[in-house]
């Protein structure tokens, strides 16, 4: 069985997404902490030719809470997300067929952080027909108390997981004589170039999800996400 693990991320880039299409079982942290300058609750998306930074305003609390423990901020307009997308990207040739998808994520009627996210990437991979199950990390049977790769190796004990796929980014975090002597092999996988029209300007790579889904059909991405190495 084939498994990943991540933090859970708002409309996160297309290499997450073939990562979960990857594997069996998807595992989504909740029970570590929040940090502020990662992609949990932000991303990019396309302006005038240009990437810009788009976020989820959350409620001030403090910085050692679990992300399950965060809250949206009850300051966060819906409405006026959702209008500022739909004037980035009404000219974009499948702004109809994706625009109530994202809808229905941002009028999701959740403020806890942690279960927003988990809907948003539920949504999409509904949207992208991918059948991997997902589980919340905090669900699993094993010592929470352990950290980086001794907890992964714990997930995937505790799942009965032979293969550990994690995205290529993480390559120094993990030893593959340490998984190879507890009889898991560890691959990492690395996205593939993916460009496309975006407007006919000069294409910016790797924004969010949205991006992807405003200007490919849904069969070019099922496509594009086996468009990958492993390493």
């Amino acid at each position: 069985m084939k498994l990943a693990i991540m933090q859970p991320y708002f409309l996160p880039y297309i290499g997450y997404f073939q990562l979960i299409a990857s594997v069996d079982v998807f595992v989504i942290y909740d029970n570590i902490k929040y940090t502020k300058k990662g992609w949990i609750n932000r991303n990019r998306m396309l302006q005038n030719g240009k990437d810009v930074m788009f976020s989820l305003p959350l409620k001030s609390d403090s910085d050692y809470l679990f992300i399950s423990q965060r809250e949206l901020s009850t300051d966060f307009k819906r409405d006026r997300f959702l209008n500022q997308i739909t004037e980035l990207y009404k000219k974009a040739p499948f702004f109809d067929s994706v625009l109530p998808i994202i809808r229905k994520i941002i009028q999701y009627q959740e403020n806890n952080l942690f279960l927003f996210l988990q809907y948003s990437i539920i949504s999409i991979c509904e949207y992208l027909e991918l059948k991997t199950s997902i589980l919340v990390s905090s669900g699993i049977a094993l010592d929470h108390d352990l950290k980086a790769q001794n907890k992964v190796l714990s997930v995937c004990h505790a799942l009965k997981a032979n293969t550990y796929i994690n995205a290529i980014g993480g390559k120094e975090l993990y030893s593959k004589e340490v998984f190879e002597a507890h009889n898991l092999e560890l691959k990492f996988l690395s996205s593939q170039n993916f460009s496309y029209i975006q407007f006919g300007d000069t294409f910016v790579p790797w924004l969010s999800i949205l991006d992807v889904l405003m200007f490919n059909s849904k069969d070019a991405i099922q496509k594009q996400l086996w468009q990958v190495d492993f390493v």
